[in-house]
């Protein structure tokens, strides 16, 4: 009996570390799953969204594995992202941090805002006022204008369409020098132009220019999302806290 309830044990010690090592592995080749902290890429992502990255789609890094390991330089298998893309990134100055913006720029593009627009290679990308739109981040409510920002096709892709934020065309990185981005790095940018901490801030508290090493993935798809209204003991407010219509939503 005793021989047989060991037995017992061992095979439920080695379901558990077989379980493990599949969600390594579909974690590590496959999807990833984030949370959204901060409202610097609203109105795309909210607080309190939760989304799927596909890690496949650049290719794998080390940075494509739990805690990064140093094993290789590089990557396996690697794309390019595509202008537009929202992607996960570890942040450049300690190469542990996520974050998770938008891919303006790749190799060689010329980047630059001027009074609050995006000039992509010397031209103005195409911008259209979409009227005022209310942006609450943490609790925090304001008013700001929303504009649907339309990036130049890139061959073979067409233009992609996405919706910005700004408070105005005077805050700290509405007017920027030219950044050109350089070979083996992107340029990212959040969606609320004017509370985002991202490439345009090349100081060394900034984000600077993103290795290619340090990309982990591009986000497909909000999986859940909460509007924080409900603390986690509060069961019978759960349902009101859930945001229904973007579940299962994808991110564009």
């Amino acid at each position: 009996m005793a021989k047989k309830k060991s037995g017992g044990w061992l095979e439920s010690i080695k379901t558990i570390v077989y379980a493990g090592l599949i969600a390594i592995g579909i974690r590590t080749i496959a999807f990833e799953p984030f949370n959204i902290p901060s409202g610097s890429m609203i109105p795309t992502l909210l607080v309190g969204d939760y989304l799927f990255v596909s890690k496949f789609s650049y290719g794998y890094s080390r940075h494509s594995m739990p805690f990064s390991p140093n094993l290789f330089s590089g990557r396996i298998l690697g794309r390019l992202p595509e202008r537009g893309d929202v992607a996960v990134f570890k942040l450049p100055r300690d190469n542990s941090t996520d974050y998770i913006k938008r891919i303006i720029g790749l190799p060689g593009d010329r980047i630059q805002m001027r009074g609050g627009v995006l000039h992509l290679n010397g031209q103005p990308v195409r911008r259209e006022g979409l009227g005022p739109y209310r942006e609450d981040d943490n609790g925090r409510a304001a008013l700001v204008t929303r504009y649907r920002e339309i990036l130049p096709p890139q061959p073979g892709i067409t233009p992609h369409m996405h919706s910005i934020i700004e408070y105005s065309d005077h805050e700290r990185y509405d007017n920027t020098p030219e950044f050109v981005v350089p070979a083996g790095h992107v340029f990212a940018m959040g969606d609320n132009r004017d509370n985002s901490l991202d490439s345009r801030d090349q100081g060394p508290s900034g984000v600077g220019f993103v290795p290619l090493d340090n990309l982990v993935g591009r986000a497909e798809f909000i999986f859940f999302s909460v509007d924080g209204s409900a603390r986690w003991w509060e069961v019978w407010g759960w349902p009101m806290a859930i945001r229904w219509s973007r579940l299962f939503s994808a991110v564009r």
